[in-house]
């Protein structure tokens, strides 16, 4: 058995171990037979939730981050050592595997579609076959939010817009990809202050009702506050009273100014959020505070900022129904064989088949707009755009990841070349083509003729 050796990964979604049985049980069937020919898995969604009609790819960096790190820790090992499945020359086979294949994917931030492949790993079968979990994983959660968080972008262009989601997401590193999806969807920042330490994104936050009724009144909290942050005096006016907490910035505002601090803006945080900004503007306007911005916060959704951004409002925090993507929990993603040992592998399952093969994604555009896609063979060129690229060799990154803002301009003009329908939130509207080619359909003819028959080898 190996030998005690490096400590394991704190973060339990690093470890090997995080993943479904049925990969270590497949893998001990495939070391047994000497399985190890080159497989090809696509990753890709099989259809559309109704509440979307595109979604857009994330997730890719911390899934080459998972790739490069993959090993089985000491203690990984040991425990697999003592279940009576795994036999020791199996567990020290374990010890020594490492991702060393090749990723094709669409970069973080292209609008995708059903059946479109969002990543493409060709690897030796054990080593393609274990990964699949964390990578469903990955990309799954962070397609999922930055799909969610792009619709805001869309109904609200101009806005400021703030992840608060940490709290209510589905656990930490929940919470954190979460940030780092929205911001790459086109979010200003987020409040989650581990994604600003770790990826650079701008950290926003001002204070919680409970500082308010520490004090002994709301002036005293908000110059407290406003001496501590001067360069971030942003005041949440609501504990008591929405208008009332507006006065009372308009009297404190001159003190600070005198003492070079200005206010930011206000935060309202309850009731009608609308009716509160266009009162709470008047007062500040009628108060010398014009250059003071309103930010508002509270149970919002993409639908319910549509009715605000017409209200005097700057920006938005938004929590839950971003972080846990509400209306929308979940994707249909699915990692699937489509070759292996140089045979088109394909699925014929009712309802859940799969085109076979090495694929590529051409995209072509009408007008400067999205005209439709071809899902084709790689080697194929029937025109536009190939959207997957290659992304890893070797179980290594061929480059190094674009930074946050490069991909955050792509979306925006991704979302600039999205036909109109596409845009509205309203329901119905049209859809967007994605055909296979003809090869493609041969190749699957082909896969089908070839395909295993049921009965005894």
């Amino acid at each position: 058995m190996p030998a005690a050796g490096a400590k394991p990964r704190s973060n339990p979604g690093d470890r090997a171990l995080c993943t479904d049985l049925y990969q270590l049980t497949m893998l001990k069937s495939y070391w047994e037979h000497r399985m190890n020919e080159v497989a090809v898995f696509d990753l890709f969604v099989r259809r559309l939730p109704p509440e979307r009609r595109f979604l857009l790819a994330a997730g890719l960096s911390p899934a080459l981050d998972y790739l490069e790190g993959l090993r089985f820790d000491p203690e990984e090992l040991a425990w697999l050592g003592e279940r009576p499945d795994f036999p020791p020359a199996f567990v020290d086979w374990l010890a020594e595997l490492r991702f060393r294949g090749d990723v094709h994917a669409m970069p973080e931030g292209t609008v995708f579609f059903p059946e479109e492949p969002v990543l493409r790993v060709t690897a030796p079968l054990p080593q393609a076959q274990l990964v699949e979990t964390r990578l469903i994983s990955l990309v799954n959660f962070s397609s999922l939010i930055a799909s969610k968080a792009v619709r805001f972008l869309l109904v609200a262009p101009e806005a400021v817009l703030v992840d608060f989601g940490l709290r209510r997401a589905h656990g930490s590193e929940a919470g954190a990809l979460a940030a780092r999806a929205a911001y790459l969807a086109g979010f200003n920042g987020t409040a989650t202050v581990v994604a600003g330490q770790r990826w650079g994104i701008p950290t926003y936050g001002t204070m919680a009702h409970s500082f308010v009724q520490a004090h002994e009144s709301e002036a005293e909290a908000f110059l407290r506050f406003g001496r501590a942050h001067p360069h971030n005096a942003v005041l949440l006016i609501d504990t008591y009273d929405t208008e009332a907490g507006a006065e009372t910035v308009v009297r404190i505002a001159p003190r600070l100014r005198d003492e070079g601090i200005e206010i930011r803006a206000v935060r309202i945080d309850s009731g009608d959020l609308a009716a509160h900004a266009h009162r709470v503007r008047r007062i500040l306007d009628e108060g010398g505070c014009r250059e003071v911005r309103i930010f508002a916060s509270g149970s919002l959704d993409e639908h319910e900022v549509t009715r605000l951004v017409r209200a005097p409002i700057d920006g938005f925090g938004v929590g839950s129904a971003l972080t846990v993507s509400s209306d929308v929990p979940v994707l249909d993603s699915v990692y699937k064989l489509h070759e292996y040992a140089g045979r088109p592998r394909r699925k014929r399952s009712e309802d859940k088949s799969t085109w076979p093969g090495r694929k590529q994604v051409f995209r072509r555009y009408a007008g400067g707009a999205m005209a439709g896609d071809i899902l084709a063979c790689e080697d194929e060129d029937p025109g536009g755009e190939p959207l997957l690229r290659p992304v890893m060799r070797g179980g290594r990154r061929v480059g190094p990841d674009p930074a946050l803002e490069e991909v955050r301009k792509g979306v925006r003009a991704s979302c600039a070349s999205l036909p109109p329908a596409l845009r509205s939130l309203r329901p119905g509207g049209g859809t967007y083509p994605v055909e296979p080619s003809t090869r493609l359909r041969d190749l699957a003819a082909e896969a089908d003729r070839q395909s295993y028959r049921t009965g005894t080898p």
